[in-house]
This record gives C-alpha cells, structure tokens and sequence, in this order.
C-alpha cells in the first residue's frame, strides 16, 4: 500500500478533532447521501481566528480523513482564510488527487466550515 492511502487510513481509524466542543460558537451538520456521510462539526472563533474545531458522526474513509486533516489545517487560522480554501487544497492536504465520484466525501469539511463562517457572520 502507498504512502499516501495509509495516510488516508490512520487519519480515518484515528482521527484528529473527532468529538464534541461544548462551548462551540456555532455548530452545523453537513451530510453526503451518495455515501452516507453524516457530520457534526463544532466551531470556536475568537476574534476572527479560528481557535478550536470538532466534529463527530460517520463516513467514508475520505471524508473522515478530510474532516480530520482539514481541522487540524484551519486551526489558527483566519475565517477569511478559511473562506478562501478550495478542493486542490484538500487534496494536497490528503496527498493525492480525489477522483470525480468522491469529491462529495473530500470537500465535506470545506462545506461544514463555509456554512459556519456564513452563520457566524449573521450573529449580532
């Protein structure tokens, strides 16, 4: 097995961030039905950094390696720098390219952290 799939599988059986953040400044599910990825992620911001991220539910070997390796990613960084990631850096993050049928699994953090960013924003 390459380096790169073993990766995917450890991030997969032992994820980063994997749980609850009880004082979370918001919290969104996100969901992949074309293979059953069900997410919960928990988001702490201070000022505009990103300061604590946690997610919980089930999926697929990719999106759980996604979700675990995106977390650790956007950790200190900023919502607008969240804002600006895109595919090509997930993949570069899993270290390999995503095939067609699974960039729904890949790109499912991406989506969670936007839609968070988003209700963030409309808080007062």
């Amino acid at each position: 097995m390459d380096i790169y799939r073993e990766q995917i599988l450890e991030h997969y059986k032992h994820p980063q961030n994997f749980g609850s953040l009880s004082d979370a400044d918001v919290t969104v599910k996100e969901t992949n039905a074309s293979c059953g990825d069900l997410y919960e992620f928990f988001v702490k911001v201070t000022g505009s950094t990103i300061t604590d991220i946690r997610f919980q539910g089930v999926g697929c070997a990719i999106s759980m390696a996604a979700n675990s390796l995106v977390s650790e990613a956007v950790k200190g960084k900023t919502l607008r720098e969240v804002e600006a990631l895109t595919e090509k850096d997930v993949s570069r993050l899993l270290e390999v390219e995503v095939n067609p049928g699974r960039v729904k699994c890949a790109t499912l953090p991406l989506r969670a952290l936007k839609k968070s960013i988003e209700q963030l924003r409309e808080k007062p």
